[in-house]
């Protein structure tokens, strides 16, 4: 048990001396002065004792038979561990090489014979003061221990819970490198990765002030909005504008997330890119061009809402392009002599890397070249996206978070936009998440996106906008035909799009009917149909998606109003097959 740190006890002494007159006197002495007194006549008879009683101090004769005060010292020592025991040494030796070796044993001071009253309740009093102060010490190191131990038992428990929150994602998909190597438990930096219910995927890289645990507990409410958002359809730009919403409520003042948001679309070959604070990305371009990833924006948690700007930068890309993106503590890495690798090594790196090598790698190894041992200064990720053909990431979006909440089975639904919000506000996200609340139809949050979203766009360019899709007949006309759409969506007042969603089950699943009508002057929907046949458009492939992911789709009056019916089966696992349009007339 352990004593109390103000210790007003007698002290327990042992006396080892081989004379039984000056232990005698000795023991006398230090009995008055009122302290618990054991003897013994030589150093083995003393070790059993320290044994038993853990003395607090001992006083040992240099020279006795049996076991001499030296090594009975060098035992003692061992025996005490952590316990401070002060031995001081009883001799009258006066040869300065036998004193020191009374010390090399272990010895703290010495007690010359004959012995005085005064010197010797002097050293007692001091050694006392001595070894309370050690134990008070010791004490406070092990509470001190003890509660370091909880701390990082609390860390590793909270850092559990935060990778859970902060998954990987889609990380792990064949076209992603990436490196994250945090200072501490914790990381500063933040790397997440989300596919999108339309195809392709939005990733999320961001460094928050400072690292440890103060950075990661804003990184938690990030990861929520950032994957929430994202599955349900939400654009990058709006997931941008929440965050920030967010963090600027939560995050103390002078802390801010640096951050990218990256939105890649695979079947357009097309990146849409928010650089808000962190260092140049590069976009390498198969061909050996490069065009850096400029940062035009503040960090997130510094504007409010107001202010805060959401727009992307778009980048045609072609597959085997690769976009390189990276937190400031690649730039900052540092080597033994306090250099920093910087953004010419970084380019240098870039330049000796040889045809067919992995830009993620050679950045890696030259990173790891130039800084060698040297402990890291600050949390460092590395992110590489290749853009590859769509097909190649067949089955990323079965990842998508499900819920295990059981929704309704029989429904039916009727939401309409109208009026302004018809440029201001997607209806999309909202349409999906109603969907998904079936749970049959969790998993096919892609193919239902892409239904939603092909009506809903034909609905609004074709039918309110009355936008013309010949003029994407070539690359040069995507220009002309969305700053048109963008000049036409300022003047929708009047206007409305209605979708009505009615959802029953079936023996083998369930069916979903989707009625879609605008209010614009209709369109021709058969030119569309047929335009669609042919690869070498870059238009009425929307069609041709509703075709193939739907049981029938029918269009009605002029063609502002879109029938489809979506059937899905309890064991289906692959793509359903294609269907054909009709004419005005009914269901199939």
């Amino acid at each position: 048990m352990d004593e109390p740190l103000t210790d007003n006890r007698p002290l327990r002494i042992l006396i080892a001396d081989d004379s039984d007159s000056d232990r005698l006197i000795l023991k006398t002495l230090l009995r008055r002065l009122g302290h618990e007194v054991e003897d013994a006549a030589n150093g083995m008879e003393a070790l059993d004792i320290f044994r038993k009683s853990a003395p607090d101090i001992v006083l040992l004769d240099a020279l006795m038979p049996v076991m001499d005060g030296m090594e009975a010292a060098r035992h003692i020592k061992v025996l005490a561990g952590e316990r401070l025991v002060p031995l001081i040494f009883l001799t009258s030796l006066s040869d300065a090489d036998a004193l020191a070796r009374c010390l090399e044993a272990g010895g703290d001071d010495f007690l010359t014979k004959p012995y005085s009253r005064i010197i010797i309740e002097a050293k007692i009093n001091a050694f006392n003061r001595m070894r309370l102060m050690h134990r008070t010490l010791s004490h406070h190191r092990d509470l001190i221990r003890e509660r370091n131990r909880k701390l990082l038992e609390e860390q590793e428990i909270a850092k559990r819970v935060f990778d859970n929150v902060a998954h990987t994602g889609c990380l792990d998909a064949p076209n992603i490198r990436y490196h994250a190597s945090p200072m501490s438990i914790f990381n500063g930096d933040v790397l997440f990765a989300c596919p999108r219910p339309a195809g392709g995927m939005q990733i999320l890289i961001g460094d928050f002030t400072g690292h440890g645990l103060p950075a990661a507990i804003g990184a938690m409410p990030v990861a929520e909005i950032f994957y929430g958002m994202t599955s349900k359809g939400f654009s990058g730009s709006d997931v941008l504008r929440e965050i920030n919403q967010k963090l600027g409520r939560i995050l103390p003042t002078g802390m801010f997330c640096c951050a990218a948001m990256i939105q890649a679309d695979f079947h357009l070959n097309q990146l849409q890119i928010w650089n808000g604070g962190l260092p140049d990305g590069v976009l390498l371009r198969k061909n050996g061009a490069r065009e850096n990833i400029v940062s035009h924006h503040l960090p997130l948690g510094v504007l409010g809402t107001a202010r805060f700007d959401a727009g992307m930068k778009i980048f045609q890309t072609e597959p085997g392009d690769t976009l390189l993106m990276m937190t400031d503590g690649v730039m900052e890495a540092e080597n033994q002599q306090g250099e920093m690798y910087g953004e010419q090594r970084l380019a240098r790196s870039l330049n000796e890397a040889g045809q067919g090598d992995s830009p993620f790698e050679t950045v890696m190894a030259g990173i790891r070249a130039f800084t060698g041992n040297q402990p890291e200064q600050d949390d460092l990720t590395l992110f590489s996206l290749g853009m590859v053909e769509e097909g190649e990431l067949a089955g990323v979006s079965e990842r998508l978070p499900q819920s295990a909440l059981e929704g309704p089975a029989e429904w039916h639904c009727v939401y309409e936009v109208q009026d302004r919000t018809l440029g201001q506000f997607s209806p999309l996200p909202l349409l999906l998440h109603i969907c998904m609340e079936v749970p049959g139809l969790r998993r096919k949050s892609g193919e239902i996106y892409t239904l939603l979203s092909e009506l809903y766009t034909n609905a609004l360019e074709h039918g309110v906008l009355g936008l013309c899709s010949d003029w994407k007949a070539t690359p040069d006309g995507f220009g002309q035909y969305y700053a048109e759409r963008e000049r036409r969506l300022g003047d929708v007042a009047g206007h409305f799009i209605r979708f009505t969603l009615t959802h029953t089950m079936t023996d083998r699943g369930g069916r979903l009917a989707i009625v879609c009508e605008d209010s614009g002057s209709g369109f021709d929907y058969r030119k569309e149909s047929s335009a669609a046949g042919s690869e070498c458009r870059y238009s009425g492939r929307g069609l041709m998606l509703l075709r193939k992911l739907g049981h029938s789709l029918n269009y009605r009056e002029h063609g502002t109003r879109a029938e489809i019916v979506y059937d899905w089966h309890f064991s289906e696992v692959a793509t359903r097959e294609g269907s054909t349009i009709q004419q005005p007339g009914g269901w199939s």
